[in-house]
């Protein structure tokens, strides 16, 4: 099949790379020439493991391409799937202007039908507002030309977005017309040779089931953030409460990690902008704005941690920080926990000496040539001239560290545990003082 994929962030390329991989013909839009220049020359713009070996595989194979021109890209796919960015607005509504834009793009140079996908994270009633846009530029055109909008969500996670989307748990289709219907399960045909997948559901529903699960994975992270602020208030450990919990299978394991909060590209932004849809339908989602809340007073957590510890002027002192991306697997650093403790550091006066495997990029990009902040090629570089240690994000390598070799190498020898990958007793033993989340 022929397929145009407008927009080359995470979303977007990982689809279009996909799509490509199980022998489609895709054509990748974008209006950043300099995202287009990296592709065409054998590079990603984003880090996403195994997406880069597959980008070559496909270019090579003369299955997926990249351009800056609509025109091209509009006369190129049968289905035009819209992967565009939908960043919050200042009231927290997503931002619908790249959307709008790109699906009046397809109505100015369609030709023939098309099949408009909304791939993006968009609000409920945003087909409606697709659908408008296109037969408004038809209508410019006095063009009759037939086409549909489809809402098919994306489901991926950063750092294994490429298995997620080619071992989909499920693949969710709001549909409208069984046209469109019938071409969406020829599309998703390679993905669920073994079982059903497709869930095909109207588009309204096909929209809100997206913003729906970002809501409950991050209501479950803020209501273990709670659980274990008040573990440590009753003397309690959250570790041995979320095993117990999770044991029951109706609650698993799944999201139930404590930790110094959720950030990335997804759950901040969904929350809010699904909050905002039910302002604007006068219903007001008492539990949601409450996940939003919690979030951001656990941000507030290590950095609070720190303050008891070592005194609200911090002028001097040096932290040392593991992880700097919201996750592992991902140079993503929007709305991380490492933004707000580096903040608060640095507001008290305090250096960092940073160390991530992917998302110091990132963090140049975002800091510049701040000279208070540092990075090492190591974790263990991280602690030269460090007065304490902060983790807080649980990249594998931070696993299994030599707990002696770190208090060796701090001037303090304290550790703060954002992520609580550690049985206290190790580092105890090894003579460092070990503050982790809603543990004793």
């Amino acid at each position: 099949m022929k397929i145009t994929v407008i927009g080359t962030g995470y979303v977007g390329l990982v689809s279009g790379t996909c799509l490509a991989d199980v022998g489609n013909d895709v054509l990748c839009l974008d209006v950043d020439a300099a995202k287009i220049r990296i592709l065409n020359e054998g590079g990603i713009p984003i880090y996403e493991p195994g997406l880069e070996a597959m980008v070559a595989r496909n270019k090579a194979a003369g299955r997926l391409r990249f351009t800056t021109s609509v025109e091209e890209a509009v006369a190129h796919g049968a289905i035009q799937f819209i992967a565009v960015g939908t960043p919050p607005d200042e009231d927290g509504s997503a931002d619908l202007q790249y959307v709008l834009a790109a699906a009046r793009n397809v109505g100015r140079h369609m030709t023939g039908y098309k099949v408009v996908v909304d791939k993006s994270t968009v609000p409920v009633g945003t087909a409606d507002k697709v659908r408008a846009a296109i037969a408004d530029e038809l209508k410019q055109r006095g063009a009759d030309i037939p086409y549909s909008v489809v809402s098919n969500p994306e489901f991926l996670k950063e750092g294994a977005a490429v298995d997620d989307f080619m071992k989909p748990d499920r693949i969710v289709v709001g549909v409208d017309d069984a046209k469109a219907a019938e071409q969406m399960r020829q599309l998703y045909a390679p993905f669920q040779r073994n079982h059903e997948r497709l869930i095909v559901m109207d588009v309204k529903s096909a929209e809100l089931t997206k913003y729906a699960a970002n809501a409950m994975l991050a209501t479950r992270i803020s209501f273990m953030n709670e659980l274990a602020r008040l573990a440590e208030k009753l003397g309690a450990d959250i570790e041995l409460v979320r095993q117990g919990i999770g044991s029951d299978p109706r609650i698993g394991y799944h999201f139930l990690y404590p930790g110094c909060g959720y950030g990335g590209s997804c759950f901040p932004k969904d929350v809010q902008a699904l909050a905002r849809t039910a302002s604007e339908a006068g219903q007001d989602l008492l539990i949601l704005n409450a996940v939003e809340a919690a979030n951001e007073a656990q941000k507030q957590v290590l950095p609070a941690k720190i303050v008891a510890r070592f005194g609200a002027d911090l002028s001097g002192k040096t932290f040392a920080l593991w992880g700097l991306a919201f996750k592992p697997n991902t140079d993503d650093m929007r709305e991380a926990p490492s933004r707000v403790l580096i903040g608060e550091l640095l507001a008290r006066g305090a250096k960092v000496r940073a160390y991530d495997p992917v998302a110091m990029h990132e963090a140049q990009r975002i800091y510049g040539d701040d000279a208070r902040i540092a990075y090492a090629d190591t974790p263990m570089g991280a602690l030269d001239g460090a007065d304490a240690l902060a983790i807080v994000t649980e990249w594998k390598e931070f696993r299994s560290p030599d707990f002696e070799a770190i208090k060796g190498k701090l001037k303090t020898p304290v550790v703060f545990d954002g992520r609580n990958l550690y049985d206290p007793a190790q580092p105890r033993a090894a003579g460092l003082e070990y503050f982790a989340i809603g543990r004793p």
